[in-house]
Order: C-alpha cells, then sequence, then structure tokens
C-alpha cells in the first residue's frame, strides 16, 4: 500500500522535474490516478517514485502520459462540428479570408485537428488550410505524427472523408499524408507556456475541466486575448464558461464563443 502522506513535497518535486504545477488541477482526481500509477510501478513512497523518473526516461514518459488525460475520437459530438461547418467556417473565412488561423490547443492523438482540416477541406482548398496543434504529452504527438487510428475512433467521420482520406491497414486506419501535412505538432503546456496569437478559431474540448476553477479562469482568459477580434472559441461539451461575459466573450452557440 501507498504511503501517502508526502504529498505536498511530491507536488514541489514535480514541479522541478516537469514544470507541471499539480495544485492547478483537481487534487482528489489527480492524486487517485498518480496513487495507481506509483502503486502499478511497486513503489510505496512518494520519494522513491520521485527518483524512479529522474534516473528512468521510459518511467519518466509514462509519468506524463499516464497524467494527461487522452480520451479522443474524430469529430466528437457530431452535431457540434455540423454548426462548425455550417455556420462558424463560412462565417470566419466571410469576416478573414482563406488563411485562417487555427488551434488546436490539447489536441492528443490528433483526431482534433485532422478532423479540423477534413471539415475545412469542404470550403478550401487543402493548401490554403494549416492547423496549430498543440498537447503537453510528447508521447501521443508521437501518436498523432503516425496518424494510425482504431476503426472506434474514425466512426463518426462522414463516410466521404472517410473514404478520401483514410486506407485500412489491417485492424487499423491511416490518415492520409495530405491530411498530416496541413498541422503543425508542437509540445505546450497550456498552464504556463506562451499562447499563439492573432487566433481565428481556438478549439480546446474536454480538457480545462480537469483543471481548478481559478486555472479555469486563466485558461479561458488567455485564450480570449489570443484571439482576433470576433474570433471564436469552441469548448467541449462537458464545459461551460459560466463567466465568459467577464472574461470578454459574447456567447454565439451553445459551446462556441466569440470574442467581444
Amino acid at each position: 500500500m501507498l504511503e501517502t502522506d508526502n504529498y505536498e513535497k511530491f507536488k514541489k518535486d514535480i514541479l522541478n522535474i516537469a514544470q507541471i504545477d499539480l495544485n492547478a488541477y483537481k487534487e482528489k482526481q489527480m492524486r487517485r490516478r498518480i496513487n495507481t500509477l506509483i502503486t502499478k510501478n511497486n513503489i510505496r513512497i512518494y520519494d522513491d517514485y520521485v527518483d524512479l523518473i529522474k534516473r528512468d526516461k521510459e518511467k519518466f514518459e509514462q509519468f506524463i502520459n499516464f497524467l494527461t488525460i487522452n480520451v479522443s475520437e474524430f469529430y466528437r459530438n457530431p452535431e457540434q462540428w455540423k454548426i462548425l461547418e455550417e455556420e462558424v467556417f463560412p462565417k470566419l473565412i466571410r469576416q478573414f479570408g482563406n488563411h485562417l488561423k487555427i488551434w488546436s490547443a490539447a489536441c492528443s492523438t490528433g483526431d482534433e485537428p485532422y478532423s479540423l482540416v477534413m471539415a475545412l477541406s469542404r470550403q478550401l482548398p487543402l493548401e490554403q488550410i494549416r492547423i496549430i496543434a498543440t498537447d503537453i504529452d510528447r508521447q501521443v504527438l508521437d501518436t498523432a505524427h503516425i496518424g494510425l487510428y482504431k476503426e472506434k475512433s474514425i466512426a463518426a467521420v462522414p463516410d466521404d472523408l472517410k473514404r478520401k482520406y483514410f486506407t485500412k491497414i489491417g485492424n487499423a486506419y491511416q490518415i492520409s499524408e495530405e491530411i498530416k501535412k496541413r498541422v503543425e505538432f508542437k509540445e505546450h503546456d497550456l498552464l504556463k507556456d506562451t499562447y499563439p496569437t492573432d487566433c481565428h478559431l481556438i478549439v480546446c474540448r474536454n480538457v480545462v475541466i480537469y483543471f481548478t476553477e481559478e486555472a479555469k479562469d486563466e485558461i479561458y482568459a488567455k485564450f480570449q486575448k489570443s484571439l482576433v477580434k470576433e474570433g471564436v472559441l469552441f469548448i467541449g461539451s462537458t464545459e461551460q464558461i459560466m463567466n465568459y461575459r467577464e472574461i470578454g466573450f459574447t456567447r454565439s452557440r451553445s459551446f462556441f464563443f466569440e470574442k467581444g
């Protein structure tokens, strides 16, 4: 059984080692996840686990991977993607032209930014599409670069796009190079790294729920500053921005917020 008395010191150690501030996450939930991982490694004391991830690169990457929440799929909540395609994209193109700056924040295994490229390809030539996609977890970004997905992950992709942009390989599906080329993947920590500027659309879905209220407010305020005037933030169906007016947003539709 794990001896869990020294969690405060553990949080400081992780901040020093990985520059990840565990104070920004909901403690009960995050602590339970971490304790599960440490126990799986047959370790009983936080200090011993800190020593392990300091000296073992693979264990360190396992920790980062386990810490991040990677539940991802293409076209998640299709009814919201329909609004994005039929209302949001056309409006942004009318206002800002064909070269939109789009940021997929906390993009996980690439399902979301690749979905954005495919959805936008119905309205713009592929060579005019560029998505910045970021995540704190290097391992999921590596998976995104490979672009190989289970059938379940691509279940909601419209059939025409599935036929056009995926190749079946065994039991998996490989996304085409022409879609992959439109996405630039980068490591990024929403809590401490500099945000892209002058974005026309920011997509960050079903991630911020894992943060404290203070961290959420900080992230949404930074998103607002990252957008151009009348740019759009698209959030997940599990999330709400209760104080969106104070932050400087107007609510255009459920889960879509426009910078005032």
